[in-house]
């Protein structure tokens, strides 16, 4: 009997590519999506059951796994891909915006996750993949609640792991670091970028930093099928590893994260976000 993997987020991007990169696996594909009316058109569509799947609410996480079951007979594998980035000022976001970050990036992956624990122990094991981001491993500036909620999704996934293992169920992150190309993700974020008039003095900080974001973004994407392979890998190749890092690094941040003592780690970031800083 084919495997079945249930992936979130699957209009665009990430989540999209690795629906037909499973199909062409011979995997059944359950790709879920917050938006009915914007299902997109899969090439292995006699693999792949759309449904309705917004990870903020739980009616549709648990019929998104029933009707999985009812219609495949069973679930190996779920991709936790849904997410967004909540862009701003931490001075200038309400708590009710770095709520939804928080909903949608990590009690969205805790809901969709609890809804099929009970099917994997039941069956006798399963592979769950978090898609996070190198914003889980190190903090920017401008997207503090979207670090938030990557640092704890990071961390909710290693010590998960080790509850599940006592299951036969194997948790683990693909953490793509750099731009992603056919994903409308940063264009999301970048347009609800929350900003207050009354925070002037900011000012020279935020277009220093915009300039720098500028020159990241600037550089060579990932293509959104390349992150998908590296998801793919993540759940079929038995092994036991945690983290998957997707991305050439070309900034150092992961490399400075891993290597470096804290003092030095710090002082390379703060040579990139506080240049020319008074004081």
């Amino acid at each position: 009997m084919p495997k079945t993997v249930l992936i979130t987020g699957t209009s665009s991007g990430v989540g999209y590519a690795s629906v037909d990169l499973f199909a062409e696996a011979g995997w059944n594909v359950i790709a879920t999506l917050r938006d009915p009316d914007k299902v997109p058109d899969f090439r292995h569509a006699d693999q792949v059951m759309v449904l309705r799947l917004d990870v903020e609410d739980i009616s549709s996480i648990t019929a998104a796994v029933d009707a999985g079951i009812a219609r495949f007979g069973r679930i190996d594998a779920l991709v936790n891909n849904a997410g967004f980035g909540q862009y701003g000022l931490f001075e200038a976001l309400d708590r009710d915006r770095i709520q939804r970050q928080f909903d949608v990036n990590v009690f969205g992956v805790m809901d969709v996750t609890r809804a099929i624990l009970p099917h994997f122990r039941a069956k006798g094991g399963g592979v769950i993949v978090n898609v996070s981001s190198g914003a889980g491993i190190f903090g920017l500036p401008m997207i503090s609640a979207y670090c938030a909620s990557k640092f704890a999704l990071d961390g909710f996934t290693e010590a998960l792991s080790y509850e599940l293992a006592s299951q036969n169920i194997i948790a683990k992150l693909v953490i793509p670091h750099g731009g992603i190309d056919q994903t409308r993700f940063h264009e999301r974020s970048a347009a609800d970028f929350v900003s207050d008039d009354r925070l002037k003095d900011y000012d020279a900080f935020l277009a220093r930093t915009r300039a720098m974001f500028g020159k990241m973004a600037g550089g060579r994407l990932m293509s959104a099928g390349y992150v998908a392979g590296v998801v793919v890998q993540a759940v079929t190749d038995d092994s036991r590893q945690l983290r998957y890092f997707v991305g050439d690094d070309a900034r150092g941040f992961i490399k400075a994260r891993q290597h470096n003592s804290d003092e030095d780690y710090m002082a390379h970031m703060r040579g990139f976000f506080e240049a020319d800083m008074p004081g």
